[in-house]
């Protein structure tokens, strides 16, 4: 059994994405960010991140004991092994995604939160600062990276090459989130996120999320992904 620990953010719908296109069983675990789950490790399968999402896997295919594996560009390499979908076998396609996965988690992934905390939770945070700046700057990397994926979605179907893969997966969510790429400015970008956003995984990845959540009283404690009135009770900065 696999267990997902999860809210509803891009790095989630990645695994949740992941999960579905693999056609694996899977539970899902709210961890309810308003509350402060995410600071107990007991409610996120023994992690101590305090991150979503966070995969346990029960039946690990060495037969030990569960397996908890955290940030989700290792859960998408993870999956990816255990089942051997969607990631190329050849070295270099393999190398391929590999990259691009890399390039997601260490560009689109970090600019995009930078660029949504300044734009929607800072203003919140610190009423009466000047957020010009970090919200310029964020603004212009998040539109640097995806003039990137336009160029190299000019040269193949999907980010990896001709077949789709944990690459596109990874990106996919963020691109969504911030609603990036336009036909007319990114042609590319926006045929790739049309094509994913038409599989059927995709589409019962994000209805999962927001079935399961909304029990757990999502809409009225969570409305947004990491609520400011919370952040003050858990920084980490001493």
């Amino acid at each position: 059994m696999l267990e997902l620990f999860y809210s509803s953010s891009p790095n989630v719908y990645k695994v949740m994405i992941a999960l579905e296109e693999m056609g694996l069983d899977y539970s899902p675990v709210f961890v309810d960010l308003s509350r402060g789950d995410q600071f107990d490790p007991a409610r996120l399968g023994g992690a101590v991140t305090a991150k979503v999402p966070i995969l346990r896997d029960h039946a690990p295919q060495d037969g030990g004991e569960p397996f908890t594996v955290i940030e989700s560009g290792a859960i998408l390499q993870y999956l990816a092994e255990k089942t051997g979908r969607l990631l190329p076998v050849a070295p270099r396609a393999r190398s391929a995604a590999m990259q691009w996965l890399f390039w997601q988690m260490a560009n689109i992934g970090p600019m995009g939160g930078q660029y949504w905390h300044f734009h929607m939770y800072a203003p919140r945070l610190a009423p009466g600062v000047d957020l010009g700046y970090p919200q310029a700057r964020y603004a212009k990397m998040l539109d640097a990276c995806v003039d990137v994926m336009e160029r190299r979605l000019a040269q193949a179907p999907y980010l990896a090459g001709d077949d789709y893969s944990i690459a596109d997966i990874a990106c996919f969510p963020w691109l969504r989130y911030l609603k990036l790429g336009t036909p007319e400015d990114r042609p590319n970008v926006t045929r790739w996120r049309e094509a994913i956003e038409a599989r059927p995984a995709v589409a019962a990845a994000f209805a999962r999320n927001l079935a399961i959540a909304t029990p757990y009283g999502r809409n009225e404690r969570q409305g947004v992904a990491y609520p400011f009135e919370e952040l003050a009770k858990h920084t980490l900065v001493r």
